[in-house]
């Protein structure tokens, strides 16, 4: 197979997996332009409109929880079919059933699939590409977030606006599904993506890494044959027969010398991650924007300006990932979020929030987020842990993720009535801070490592400590 052909198949296997991130992108945010259509129409109460919300939050808890021992008994490619058969069945589900009660149902087994999906593509990805282009291919499961969160709100607002102009069409069951009931199809068009999904998981193989650990080497060459040049496949299955030789680990492992690092990154970055204040944004962005002098029509059109922003900034860490690294993109992104969010808070405490200025700090935060903080926490999660255990150490990174994001999610309403909008955006500026200095003080840089090189450079590091500590002679 030639290198373009390899190239071709590595890149349909990227897209299938990462279709995973869309439909998760996609789940969360259709939400937004459902929940008022829902609520007058079932006339939901303050606890039903949030049991609505958060009830797909209490699937992905309980997908995480179960996702990393799935992945590293099952092996990838079978909880990846399992998420896409429940991203099915919720769409169906959702877009189908008469009551609030089975629509919540769908809801939870449709984030359940998410739960899944955030922790088991990023590791498949990372497994399946070579070490040279590891950054850029896992950030495409990112972009593929932002990229169903952005198809959510385009289709949102162009089936509302569907609706409006068919008011008075005749009945039949496209009526009740566009117009009469038209969140009905606002979920309904989850179906597409979903089914692409399950039939692309047909198609693509298990990840090579699993394989050799299980000692399946005929079918882990098989494939490493199909994405990588020959030297490549040739070093990745020796390095992949050198993992062989390890005991099975617990995770009272990560707590070990050599572990324990790369399990205090792998929870703090995705921990700052979430209180970097990226909600507070996305709760302010559609009266930033009406305020900057951007004529709105409604809601949903602000949504789409963020939405395309986040996804097109995102673009950046696909392009240098891997040629400038994590560290530099990492601390860049942690810097440029404090300053944008300093400046954010400045403007609302000095009133100055109908201009282009706070629009700009604004996009500028947005920037710093989408091209780092936002994507490299899957892309080093990915990469640190030891493969042995590497499905239920990312677990635990994911599971962290989603915690900090209800945290996140009662704090910032609270915080906006207590302390007032700019000390609000100060304080994730100060967590932002917290991020940079973090991140300079440990992350180490694995571009264009193998993730069995990364490992053993965790032990080696291990060893001179040791080394250091240990006093000679004794």
């Amino acid at each position: 197979m030639d290198t373009r052909n390899k190239s071709a198949y590595l890149f349909m296997i990227t897209l299938v997996a990462s279709l995973g991130g869309f439909l998760f992108g996609f789940d969360m945010a259709v939400v937004s332009g459902i929940l008022p259509l829902l609520q007058k129409q079932f006339s939901l109460s303050a606890f039903q409109e949030g049991w609505f919300v958060s009830s797909a939050l209490v699937g992905c808890i309980v997908g995480v929880a179960i996702s990393g021992e799935l992945s590293d008994r099952l092996g990838r490619k079978k909880p990846l079919l399992l998420a896409a058969f429940l991203f099915l069945l919720s769409a169906l589900g959702c877009s189908l059933l008469p009551s609030l009660t089975g629509i919540i149902t769908a809801r939870i087994v449709g984030g359940i699939g998410i739960g899944l999906a955030s922790n088991v593509v990023p590791l498949y990805i990372s497994e399946i590409a070579p070490a040279r282009i590891r950054g850029r291919l896992v950030t495409y499961y990112q972009l593929a977030v932002t990229l169903g969160i952005l198809a959510a709100y385009l289709t949102n607002s162009a089936l509302l606006n569907y609706a409006l102009e068919h008011t008075n069409d005749t009945g039949g069951l496209m009526h009740t599904f566009l117009v009469r009931e038209v969140w009905r199809g606002m979920f309904g068009i989850g179906v597409i993506p979903a089914l692409f999904f399950v039939l692309g998981l047909f198609v693509v193989p298990e990840s090579p890494r699993w394989l050799i650990r299980r000692h399946r080497e005929q079918e882990a060459t098989a494939i490493l044959n199909r994405i990588n040049n020959p030297i490549e496949a040739h070093a990745s299955l020796q390095l992949g027969r050198q993992s062989q030789k390890q005991a099975p680990i617990s995770y009272r492992s990560l707590l070990e010398p050599q572990w324990r690092k790369a399990l205090v990154i792998g929870i703090l970055l995705p921990l700052f991650s979430q209180f970097s204040g990226i909600n507070a944004i996305i709760y302010y962005g559609p009266s930033i924007l009406s305020n900057a002098g951007i004529s709105l029509s409604n809601s949903l059109l602000s949504q789409i300006i963020f939405g395309g922003a986040n996804m097109l900034f995102t673009l950046i860490a696909i392009w240098k990932v891997d040629s400038l690294g994590r560290r530099p993109l990492y601390l860049a992104g942690t810097a440029g979020a404090t300053i944008s969010l300093l400046a954010t808070g400045i403007c609302f405490y000095a009133g100055a929030t109908t201009g282009w200025p706070l629009l700009l700090c604004v996009l500028a935060f947005l920037a710093s987020f989408a091209f780092s903080i936002g994507p490299l926490k899957f892309v080093v999660a990915s990469e640190i842990f030891p493969g042995i255990i590497r499905g239920r150490a990312m677990a635990i990174s994911i599971m962290v993720m989603w915690i900090a994001d209800t945290i996140v999610g009662q704090l910032t309403p609270i915080f906006l009535k207590s302390i007032g909008t700019a000390f609000t955006f100060w304080f994730f500026a100060a967590c932002c801070l917290i991020a940079f200095i973090t991140v300079y003080k440990l992350l180490p840089e694995t571009k264009g490592k193998s993730l069995e090189q990364i490992e053993n450079d965790w032990k080696d590091r291990a060893k001179e400590q040791d080394l250091y500590v240990t006093p000679v002679g004794h």
